[in-house]
């Protein structure tokens, strides 16, 4: 593999005792790897709170001004900040204490949730605040998200990289298929409930990460004297020359102008109320679509282990347009929504085998940076997909937009084609170079 040069990294401030991971004791089946569990867990808890917090902020918003364009704006500022300070967050993953970051971020949602609930209780909250509140979280789950990926590869076996990767597919369906949900059960008992769960999940997330005992970086050498801004962006750098990551990453961005969860959701729901559907029938036809995504998830882990990588890729790439242009003849609603489905139950799959080569394939001191590269790719096309369905249905309506939907990602699946592609190794067998 192509990789920048290696980085430096600076030894955890808890040192351990206990022997490599990859050791032959420890190469144990990952749902008895005690210190994965506890970070994915961990995770899972502060994915929760997230997630229910990107429902519950615009929500708020709607109860107390009734306004949707503010609404519209405190979600765009999440995903904003969100993609930004995961550059960031990957830059501080290579530099600084893992588990320290990990603990910062949860402790400071913490702290910014509980005061938000105080003010909720005496009344005292204003939009600005609302959009302060939703914006300080997001920056710190921004930052957290790349570090705890890049604390996977000291915490498994290398052969067991993917399969934690589809684990971690399951917890991120898993949060989006509750957050809403558990959000509006909250919010039926008092506005400040949903905050006040949010800020309960940080806490109980900070805990778990204080009882994870190995190390969560390497502690080969040290970190580079300068923090400059090329050196936070050398992570787009290594993605650009690995030959594997880039088509991978090309093909993501490429897939997410069309099929994000929130862009695909705006397409089912607005051609279901085209075609004269009930609420009932339009909430069960997004639900299929993300039931999709969950079962898919679920299965990763068998898929990633019994499929070759270029077999998963490939049916990912192609089956996007394939779906979008059997949108166009969906006899109803609900077929909308299983053909929706198809797509999202791949997509766990081929992020676990990426995760898996971002992990074998780079360097623990570029591990973060890498991750916070992918973490701003895979959502930089996101605000443009979402406003572009949008825009496409109000001018030329559902078909248009399916069509849109098909050619978008036809033309991102022929990375699929390169040669590359065609004969990928698994992520256990590729190797830093």
């Amino acid at each position: 593999m192509t990789t920048a040069q290696t980085a430096q990294q600076s030894s955890p401030s808890r040192p351990s005792q206990e022997p490599p991971v990859d050791s032959a004791e420890q190469f144990v089946p990952l749902i008895r790897n005690r210190d994965f569990q506890l970070l994915w867990t961990s995770r899972f808890l502060a994915g929760l709170g997230k997630e229910s917090g990107e429902v519950a902020y615009p929500l708020l918003a709607l109860l107390l001004a009734g306004s949707a364009t503010q609404a519209g704006i405190i979600g765009a500022s999440q995903v904003t900040v969100a993609m930004v300070t995961a550059v960031i967050g990957g830059s501080l993953a290579d530099r600084v204490d893992r588990r320290t970051v990990l603990l910062c971020c949860d402790l400071g949602r913490l702290t910014l949730l509980s005061l938000f609930v105080a003010l909720l209780v005496t009344e005292n909250v204003t939009f600005p605040l609302i959009v302060a509140v939703a914006v300080g979280s997001a920056a710190m789950m921004g930052v957290s998200n790349p570090v705890a990926m890049a604390s996977i590869k000291q915490l498994v076996p290398a052969p067991q990289v993917a399969e934690a990767s589809a684990q971690n597919q399951i917890r991120f369906f898993t949060t989006t298929a509750l957050g809403a949900p558990v959000t509006g059960t909250l919010f039926s008992l008092g506005r400040a409930f949903p905050f006040a769960a949010e800020a309960f999940s940080y806490l109980a997330s900070a805990v778990l990460v204080l009882f994870i005992r190995r190390p969560m970086q390497s502690r080969e050498c040290e970190p580079p004297d300068r923090w400059t801004l090329r050196d936070m962006v050398s992570g787009f750098t290594v993605l650009a020359r690995n030959p594997i990551l880039r088509p991978m990453i090309l093909w993501i961005v490429g897939f997410n102008l069309t099929f994000t969860q929130t862009g695909a959701s705006l397409a089912l729901i607005a051609t279901a109320e085209s075609q004269g559907a009930s609420n009932f029938q339009i909430g069960l036809t997004v639900s299929l679509a993300g039931t999709g995504g969950l079962v898919g998830a679920l299965f990763a882990g068998v898929v990633v282990r019994w499929v070759r990588p270029s077999a998963t890729f490939l049916a990912a790439a192609w089956s996007a347009p394939v779906c979008a242009l059997a949108l166009l003849a969906a006899p109803n609603v609900m077929t909308l929504g299983v053909l929706m489905g198809c797509v999202f139950a791949i997509v766990p799959c081929v992020n676990a085998v990426f995760h898996g080569y971002v992990a074998a394939s780079v360097t623990d001191g570029y591990q973060g940076r890498v991750l916070g590269a992918v973490t701003f790719m895979a959502l930089v096309s996101q605000p443009i997909g979402i406003l572009g369905i949008g825009v496409i249905f109000d001018l030329a309506g559902p078909t248009w937009v399916f069509l849109t939907m098909a050619l978008v990602s036809a033309l991102a699946a022929l990375f699929s084609l390169s040669p590359v592609m065609r004969d990928l190794p698994r992520p256990e067998d590729v190797s830093v170079s």
